[in-house]
């Protein structure tokens, strides 16, 4: 009998907590106090009554045993949703209770179904009739239907309901809030079981009605919720109140990409069992002040991808009971390792993709339980500490794409659990010794590309018993032979490119590895290495960027060959193959690059590739209209055939491509209108058409498109409004740049959540500024240049509202009155251009906390104020143009010790500076004073993948327009003002300058002899001044 003492207590201490005596409590309070209180005291005693669940076999009843067999003869299995077999797991001839998966208590209740990870697909209602359930697990099925027919109500003794990963789709049914005795419930993942079989996901399972209060709101016992992939975006900035207040049992919370909205909340601090907390992929931003108070009882703690800004608090890195953080793709997310004290419990560390800095503290030795430690893409330094060869249960370092220093130290390869190790694409040096037992390694996978290294490579790496992956391309090791990698029986992927590699002609008697995966790209080949013919294995061959000429050989098609690029290479087919030789397999390709390889027709070859997924043919020379055959594919699609010279219309039969996922045709010469018919292709995510001759309206189908990511339709010639995007709520970028669009920004933009890129610049637009934007959780890039928008930008709210805009370009507009930064999160913004419009008095102070700023250009307004010398306090600032305004004064206040240390770009042309040109003003310019070897530096661009600065530069009078502006380009124009006196000699500092124009002041005296050793200067201006003299014999054309 359970203890009836203790019940009794619970109900006691109820009632004293909420009926304390100077405090009458209504009865009817009381009673919904203690009625969940109830059901937890008895929960113990209602299941101590149960009888004991078994898996030995039992007497099956009738009733339990019906049901089973209807759910078997409703199953079938259908791995990649195809039927494969019936589903018969289970002998009809004996008892139901020893069948796998099915559990029964005592009496022969079936209390439990687990039929997790068999590709099951078809019906399972008979289960709802087995009303004695407690525990069912469908989970990593291929069901690809909906839950609405399936009645969750009758199930009232379920505690354990677990459906994850199994293709469901659609509203989650109410009927599950019904389970009131539900304490673990699981519907996550339903995305990844359509990704594992090759489909792209349906719609995600979504909680609109009921919303998410209302599930959970009578699952008061529960205590792990993981819906992890279910939209919950139409309540998604309650849902952590909610879940504070209606859960309090919490130990897991698993809500990743669910579309929440942050900051956390602090009334996470009520969960007072909570010990993971999982919230990936959403959009939080920001920690609660509270949140140290929160991550002592945490165990797992997982802000992947969840968009965080400012400083991560290091507190929680020591945690005690902390066993597991995974913060890892928040670029804007700051912080440093801590000194980490003897016995820390963590046994993963995952930052990679932030912005943490600073040197790997040696305490790092002191993680005595970390198997992963994951740092990659960050901006740490210095070099790898030692004590790294105390983690003896280490199983991956990553440690990749940083700024790492010094050399590899040899006792890395000798950690005793280590799989994994990646140090590629930093800056190590020097050579790599060699390393005592080598065979006894566990190394499977070994990055090392991207450094300096040099000297041979250790023959204790080609020793490495368990090697599986080798990158060791991209450095400059002594000259390597192909027979070194022999030893390696376990090789499956080889990457040496752009490395020195002496294939000898003559290999035949070579028994190399069977590989899966080899990559020689940028390796000077001139023809096809002939070890290939040997490699009956191979699926993954990268012979891109060499110098191969001539037509690919039949020994290439490898039948387990499935990506091919040879991109890059000067090549050719055969007309045809010799299909019907019994001893040549053509392969069937998965993946086929073929860019810039002089290319000038579609290979016919292509046309048998059933089960092509990406094909790419872009900056090649094809002429004509895209083939028929490539229409009629049915299968999953990529297809790029962008910067060629197609024509023609865009035929309607692209809408049967159902499966296609993205279509680039961008750069051709396509022409007419697109189909209006496109929002048949629920996968389709990419449309780029950009740079074509397409006319006519942007068609409506394209706003209703569910899947829709990606929309590039700049430099058209298309007209009218835009369309209403409001079912396009997965779109991230929208380019409509540069054709003839009017109108206004539809508001329905407003509901593109993971908008990210909104480019509709030089068009006819007609509008205000969009603040309506303001809550986009992702907004990075937006371009109104050159419109007809107008008015004030003043938000009258006075707080930050573009919480992640990178580049703001309004310039060219009809936008007055003065300018207000504060609406802008300053630590963010990188471009600011609002030059061309009618914007006046001062500059904004505010300016000065913009320290992400590269670009700012606010020429040709009506700005009047003297010059920002403040503005030295931006570390960042690469370009500063003030051109065309009312600025005034001398420009003498300067701190010559900070300077501008990043400022290449100078123009402050066509204002009313006047007085002397100040030396401390030229010492202040010291990017400028930096000599740049131009035949080493790499072609570095201004911008990022998304966005890239253009300048206009005066050049002699000329207006000279920059599409993309390199790093090294040095410009400094005063012209037209009144600057006058001498030209001091001391202008030599400024060694980089490749553009200066003084012309246009009052400059007298003789033009110093110093501006020849100015080397690199290419234009120079100095016309309509009271110069006198000779002109230097170095300065004359």
């Amino acid at each position: 009998m359970p203890n009836m003492k203790t019940t009794h207590l619970c109900i006691n201490k109820l009632y004293a907590k909420h009926n304390p005596s100077s405090h009458p409590t209504n009865m009817n309070t009381l009673h919904f106090l203690i009625s969940p209180f109830l059901f937890s005291c008895f929960l113990s005693l209602v299941l101590s009554f149960s009888p004991p669940q078994t898996h030995l076999p039992q007497q099956c009843l009738d009733d339990q045993r019906a049901p089973l067999l209807q759910l078997q003869r409703h199953l079938y299995c259908a791995p990649n949703f195809t039927f494969s077999s019936n589903f018969d797991l289970w002998d009809v001839n004996t008892d139901c209770c020893s069948w796998e998966g099915v559990t029964c208590d005592a009496y022969g209740h079936v209390v439990g179904i687990d039929l997790s990870y068999k590709n099951l697909s078809g019906s399972f209602h008979s289960i709802f009739d087995l009303h004695h359930l407690q525990h069912l697990n469908l989970a990593g099925n291929n069901f690809n239907t909906t839950l609405f027919s399936y009645g969750f109500d009758k199930l009232q003794n379920l505690t354990h309901l677990n459906l994850s990963s199994s293709c469901f789709h659609g509203q989650i049914p109410v009927e599950i809030s019904f389970l009131k005795r539900l304490v673990s419930l699981d519907l996550s993942n339903q995305d990844s079981c359509y990704l594992s079989n090759y489909y792209k996901p349906q719609q995600p399972l979504k909680l609109e009605n009921p919303n998410f209060k209302t599930l959970i709101k009578n699952l008061r016992f529960l205590t792990e919720l993981y819906l992890d992939s279910v939209d919950i975006s139409t309540q998604s900035a309650k849902w952590c109140e909610t879940t504070s207040l209606i859960l309090p049992n919490l130990h897991v919370l698993s809500l990743s990409s669910c579309g929440l909205k942050g900051p956390l909340c602090s009334s996470l601090s009520r969960l007072s069992f909570l010990s993971e907390l999982i919230l990936d992929g959403n959009p939080i931003s920001y920690l609660p002040p509270n949140f140290l108070e929160i991550s002592p009882r945490l165990v797992s703690l997982s802000l992947s991808g969840c968009n965080l800004n400012g400083h991560f608090p290091t507190g929680i890195l020591l945690s005690p009971k902390i066993q597991s953080i995974d913060i890892s793709a928040n670029d804007q997310l700051m912080g440093q390792l801590p000194e980490f004290p003897a016995n820390n419990a963590l046994l993963s560390l995952s930052l990679y993709d932030t912005n943490f800095s600073g040197k790997l503290p040696e305490s790092i030795g002191n993680l005595k339980f970390l198997k992963n430690l994951e740092l990659s893409y960050c901006n740490f330094f210095g070099p790898i500490p030692s004590s790294i060869a105390n983690l003896s249960h280490l199983v991956n370092l990553i440690l990749a794409g940083n700024k790492l220093s010094g050399s590899i130290h040899s006792s890395l390869f000798t950690l005793p659990s280590l799989k994994n190790l990646y140090l590629g694409a930093n800056q190590l040096v020097g050579k790599i010794d060699e390393f005592p037992n080598a065979s006894s390694s566990s190394i499977e996978r070994l990055y090392i590309s991207y450094n300096y290294l040099t000297g041979p490579i250790p023959k204790s790496i080609l020793q490495l018993p368990r090697l599986e992956v080798l990158e060791i391309g991209e450095n400059s090791f002594s000259s390597l032979k192909l027979d070194m990698f022999v030893q390696l029986k376990n090789l499956k992927g080889l990457d040496l490119s752009n490395v020195s590699l002496l294939i000898e002609s003559d290999n035949r008697s070579l028994t190399f590895p069977q590989l899966e995966s080899l990559s020689l790209r940028l390796y000077n080949l001139t023809e096809f290495p002939e070890f290939i013919k040997r490699q009956g294995k191979l699926v993954d061959l990268d012979l891109s960027n060499n110098h191969i000429h001539g037509v690919v050989p039949n020994w290439l098609w490898k039948s387990s060959l499935s990506s091919l690029d040879l991109s890059f290479n000067v090549i050719d087919f055969p007309k045809q193959l010799p299909l019907s030789d019994a001893n040549f397999f053509f392969p069937m390709l998965r993946r086929l690059c073929l860019r810039s390889c002089n290319i000038s027709a579609f290979p016919e070859f292509l046309k048998s590739q059933e089960n092509l997924e990406y094909l790419e043919l872009s900056n090649n020379k094809i002429s004509g209209a895209i083939p028929n055959w490539v229409w009629k594919k049915s299968g999953s699609f990529i297809f790029d055939t962008s910067s060629n010279n197609l024509s023609g219309p865009i035929p309607n039969w692209l809408c049967n491509m159902s499966q296609l996922y993205r279509f680039n045709a961008s750069y051709n010469n396509f022409s007419g209108s697109i189909p209006n018919c496109l929002d048949n292709m629920s996968q389709l995510d990419t449309v780029d058409v950009s740079y074509n001759n397409l006319s006519g309206p942007i068609p409506n189908c394209l706003g209703n498109m569910s899947a829709l990511m990606w929309l590039g339709l700049q430099g058209n010639n298309f007209s009218g409004m835009i369309p209403k995007f409001s079912k396009a709520t997965q779109l991230r970028f929208l380019k409509v740049s540069e054709n003839r669009l009017e109108g206004k920004l539809p508001r329905s933009l407003a509901e593109c959540t993971q908008l990210e890129v909104l480019d509709v610049g030089n068009n006819k637009m007609n509008d205000t500024f969009p603040f309506w934007l303001e809550k986009l959780p992702y907004l990075t890039v937006l371009i109104l240049r050159e419109n007809r928008f107008y008015g004030q930008i003043k938000h009258f709210k006075h707080k930050s509202v573009f919480p992640t805009l990178d580049v703001l370009d309004i310039a060219s507009n009809q936008f007055s009155g003065e300018l207000s930064i504060d609406f802008l999160q300053p630590t963010r913004l990188r471009s600011l251009k609002i030059g061309g419009n009618k914007l006046e008095g001062k500059l904004s102070r505010s300016l000065a906390n913009c320290t992400a700023l590269e670009v700012l250009d606010l020429g040709n307004n009506m700005v009047h104020d003297t010059f920002p010398f403040w503005l030295e306090k931006l570390p960042s600032l690469k370009v500063l143009i003030l051109r065309a305004n009312r600025f005034y004064g001398t420009i003498t206040e300067f701190n010559t010790e900070r300077g501008f240390p990043k400022l290449r770009i100078l123009d402050i042309g066509s204002n009313k500076f006047s007085g002397d040109l100040s030396v401390e003003f030229l010492q202040s310019l010291k990017a400028m004073m930096q000599i740049t070897n131009e035949d080493k530096a790499k072609r570095v661009y201004i911008g990022d993948d998304y966005y890239q600065d253009s300048v206009t530069i005066v050049n002699r009078g000329i207006e000279m327009f920059y599409q993309k502006v390199l790093t090294i380009l040095t410009c400094l124009d005063l012209s037209n003002n009144s600057f006058h006196g001498r030209i001091p000699e001391e202008i030599q500092m400024l060694r980089s300058l490749r553009v200066m124009n003084l012309s246009n002041n009052g400059f007298s005296s003789e033009i110093p002899l110093a501006l020849q050793n100015l080397k690199d200067l290419e234009s120079l201006d100095l016309s309509r001044n009271k110069l006198s003299g000779k002109i230097p014999p170095q300065l004359q054309v």
